[in-house]
């Protein structure tokens, strides 16, 4: 890991590397690379997740994990029947609390994008494409809900939000 003008340093710790920034807040970087199954026991993929932490930042570090593991999935990049890592193998790669990681895993259950197996682990959870589809249209209404609240904060008309869409559109998100 490599940053411009070296503002960022990094000391690797087996699964996991701990960088700090400009600032000295340190930022905890996790990369997964694992042999998964399925529930059933047959399927078996390689992966890699990486779970990015930032002792800066305003979200609680448990939040932090379930926000990156929900967008891998609905990304794709994490699919139906992909094991998840244990939870105190987690929290002991990221160097936080097992019971940190135990909520996030609990809020993922939650919110149907994880189902835990007596014995054999956590898992991706099926999800039918409709409910992926609506989780994904979620996000994007929140992120143009604060949108429209920013431009209304500057002043900036329905109209001409509207234009910078489809110009974004046009151009094609970069």
């Amino acid at each position: 890991m490599s940053s411009a003008a070296g503002a960022l340093r990094v000391k690797n710790c087996g699964l996991a590397e701990i960088a700090w920034n400009r600032l000295d807040n340190p930022i905890i970087l996790y990369i997964m690379y694992m042999n998964s199954r399925s529930a059933s026991g047959g399927y078996r993929r390689r992966f890699t997740l990486n779970i990015i932490l930032s002792n800066s930042s305003d979200l609680p570090i448990y939040q932090q994990i379930v926000d990156q593991i929900r967008d891998a999935i609905l990304r794709g990049e994490l699919t139906e029947g992909t094991l998840l890592p244990s939870i105190r193998a987690l929290a002991k790669d990221l160097r936080i609390s097992v019971i940190t990681t135990g909520r996030a895993y609990d809020e993922l259950e939650r919110e149907g994008y994880v189902a835990s197996v007596g014995g054999k682990g956590s898992f991706v959870a099926p999800r039918s494409e409709e409910l992926l589809r609506e989780s994904r249209l979620r996000m994007v209404e929140e992120k143009l809900a604060e949108a429209v609240r920013c431009a209304e904060t500057l002043g900036i008309g329905r109209e001409a939000v509207n234009e910078l869409m489809e110009l974004i559109y046009r151009e094609g998100a970069k």
